[in-house]
């Protein structure tokens, strides 16, 4: 199983700094980032297309050759910060659509997209879940008609059981979950029990460990806080472990939102230290598969 980063990992450099965050002082463009996941090794990266000002098809085909050219997977990943609004933009809905031909381009076979957010969480559920169906069941037509699937992402909106039955609803193999690890702990709902429910219909992940912040409230959502994979409370090996079990074809994407003060600022130090032990467990896992056999 390959190991790569998500690009929102470097959200400060790309110009999107929380209020709570100081400014890096200086930026990423894509390449910068794309070379910077060559230095790192990435087997793979998820491209967050909020920070691609230029989306001509003859500059994304020129990321596509980059890509190409370093060996590295790819998803295209569509609808930060709050996607369909929970099923009520359509004008979202078809920019989505658009951003089909953009995956394309990059030579993505993989889409992840936003279906709500963590500013609709406390709307009721329903009502989203039975719009956001109606809406993929549309979606996917369009999908099926470039040979790309959507991975429909837990964005601290929709709990385990909720996502499965959106994805059960629509019931189709051109939706699936871009599974992130971490937003399901800030729902207080478990990883481990959500990923044993959702594992089959896996075609992206954000591997994303947490742990408290203190001095912040428990209701903000960023009260657990990004770590370096392995420093918090999110069972990683464990979730990867049930990924291959699944048949996991996807890459760990690794991704960090708002890092955790004891780390300095460090965004790419955490990548670093990240990486490193999602490849030590990809090892562990690999060397325990023989030693079966």
């Amino acid at each position: 199983m390959k190991v790569g980063i998500d690009s929102y990992c470097y959200h400060r450099f790309f110009g999107e700094v929380y209020p709570q965050q100081s400014d890096p002082g200086r930026r990423m463009t894509l390449e910068d980032f794309l070379q910077r996941a060559r230095q790192l090794q990435a087997g793979g990266v998820s491209i967050e297309s909020c920070f691609v000002p230029n989306k001509d098809p003859g500059y994304l085909r020129e990321v596509k050759a980059m890509l190409d050219e370093f060996g590295m997977d790819r998803v295209w990943a569509w609808g930060h910060p709050d996607g369909l609004e929970g099923g009520r933009n359509r004008e979202a809905y078809r920019e989505m659509i658009a951003s089909l031909d953009q995956a394309a381009w990059v030579g993505a076979g993989v889409m992840r997209v936003v279906g709500s957010s963590l500013s609709f969480r406390h709307e009721p559920h329903e009502p989203q879940i039975a719009r956001l169906t109606e809406m993929f069941r549309e979606a996917v037509k369009a999908a099926q008609d470039r040979g790309i699937r959507l991975a429909v992402e837990n964005h601290i909106d929709f709990t385990a059981e909720e996502i499965l039955r959106l994805l059960g609803e629509v019931g189709s193999p051109y939706l699936g979950l871009n599974f992130d690890t971490g937003n399901f702990l800030r729902l207080l709902d478990d990883p481990v029990k959500a990923m044993k429910k959702l594992a089959p219909f896996v075609l992206a992940t954000h591997v994303k460990d947490l742990k408290p912040q203190k001095g912040v409230s428990a209701d903000e959502w960023f009260f657990f806080s990004s770590t370096p994979v392995g420093d918090g409370l999110v069972e990683i090996e464990q979730l990867v472990r049930l990924l291959d079990e699944a048949g996991y074809q996807g890459f760990l994407a690794v991704e960090i939102d708002f890092l955790h003060p004891d780390y300095g600022g460090d965004e790419d130090g955490a990548v670093a230290r990240s990486l490193q032990e999602l490849r030590r467990i990809t090892a562990a896992l690999a060397k325990g598969k023989e030693a079966e056999v």
